[in-house]
């Protein structure tokens, strides 16, 4: 680390050195939505700068390929659940941060490429769910008229209990719909990122891993675990749930989503995007599939963890909700499950900090990294001198 020179292995070209890791004005660690947005509108305002991306794994090792590709800024049980924890100003500045973010996204991207579906989004509540449904239908049009007054959206939650037969549900009384919400396709969303980082000019390292950092002033310091030392001038780290190894200080804890989806089904009646119980739950139709998520809640201390692997509590859960509730008269079978890793803190509120005069981060998206990613990462930018 006290070294004149940066430590390159001997395998290394003097071509690989001088291309990808020497003079590096800005290294962005960690390739999901936050970090390559970041990157990109860093790259569009300095294009003259050269700009280096480095992620852990060989695909974004978080949440951005791994979420469920909801497209939602917030059922009303959940804004309900939020605050408890904060002021109604709070959380309404929440709820417009993440639309705008949203329209961030389709802008950057365009809604063809994401596959993006403006199909609304239901919350749904069976018939032990009752009081919460009282307590959502009381602030429903309050939240519709702060909405269409401030954000220009109109009706934008409504009781839609007759649709529920359409969808083949069993055990759900009631259902409230918000209109302004829709679906994307992760894999595709990431793609189109990488495809515009790379057009850009955008240096892209996978399965590298930071281990060690420091800013003496002059320039940052950066330590990989395969013994790979680099300098930048400034360093942004987009880790999210990542963060707390190599950003100690910081109020943020991984917190594990579990998902789990099904083989394709003939005559699926399931169409949209659903959330329930405080968006702890939530699934979607993928073409004739159904994506199923969440479950966090039944152990949120064991699922304060960095491992990504699902666990038979959940996922149990996660086969009872399909099997009692969401597709009772079908035949399917489960054909994979899997687990990404999402940041977050004691409240829903992204960490953007200028940690010393030349390292910065982007972190605690709260499992709204769809919906917030792209605008964080051009506050990013714009924090980024």
């Amino acid at each position: 680390m006290n070294s004149d020179r940066p430590f390159f292995r001997p395998s290394l070209s003097y071509w690989e050195i001088d291309h990808y890791l020497k003079d590096i004005d800005l290294l962005v660690v960690g390739s999901g939505i936050v970090g390559l947005t970041t990157a990109i509108f860093f790259k569009k305002k300095h294009p003259n700068k050269k700009v280096v991306l480095v992620e852990k794994g060989f695909l974004p090792s978080g949440a951005s390929t791994k979420n469920a590709g909801f497209a939602c800024f917030g059922s009303l049980s959940e804004i309900l659940a939020d605050l408890r924890f904060s002021t109604q100003d709070e959380v309404f500045a929440l709820i417009a941060k993440r639309f705008e973010g949203l329209q961030e996204l389709r802008t950057l991207t365009g809604d063809k490429t994401i596959d993006y579906q403006p199909c609304g989004g239901f919350e749904i509540f069976r018939e032990e769910d009752e009081s919460q449904f009282s307590a959502c239908f009381d602030i429903l049009e309050p939240m519709n008229n702060r909405i269409r007054d401030e954000l220009g959206l109109e009706h934008t939650y409504s009781i839609q209990n007759e649709m529920i037969s359409e969808f083949g549900f069993n055990g759900v009384s009631k259902m409230i719909w918000n209109r302004h919400e829709g679906s994307i396709d992760t894999g595709k969303m990431m793609a189109e990122l990488l495809r515009i980082a790379s057009a850009s000019g955008i240096i892209i390292l996978n399965s590298l891993e930071v281990s060690e950092w420091n800013d003496n002033q002059t320039y940052v310091q950066v330590s990989f675990a395969n013994g790979l030392e680099i300098r930048a001038q400034k360093v942004h780290f987009a880790t999210n749930g990542f963060a707390k190894s190599l950003l100690p200080d910081l109020d943020v804890e991984p917190a594990r989503a579990q998902v789990l989806i099904t083989s394709p089904i003939e005559g699926l009646k399931v169409r949209g995007t659903f959330h329930l119980d405080e968006g702890f739950f939530y699934f979607r139709n993928v073409g004739n599939r159904v994506l199923l998520g969440g479950g966090r809640n039944l152990a949120l201390e064991a699922e304060t963890t960095l491992e990504l692997e699902t666990t038979q509590l959940i996922q149990n859960r996660l086969d009872q909700l399909l099997k009692e509730n969401i597709l009772p008269n079908s035949e399917y079978e489960i054909e994979h499950r899997w687990a990404g890793i999402m940041g977050v803190g004691p409240k829903k509120k992204a960490i953007l900090k200028q940690l010393t005069d030349n390292v910065s981060c982007a972190v605690r998206l709260g499992g709204m990294g769809v919906a917030i990613g792209t605008s964080l990462g051009k506050e990013s930018t714009e924090m980024i001198a």
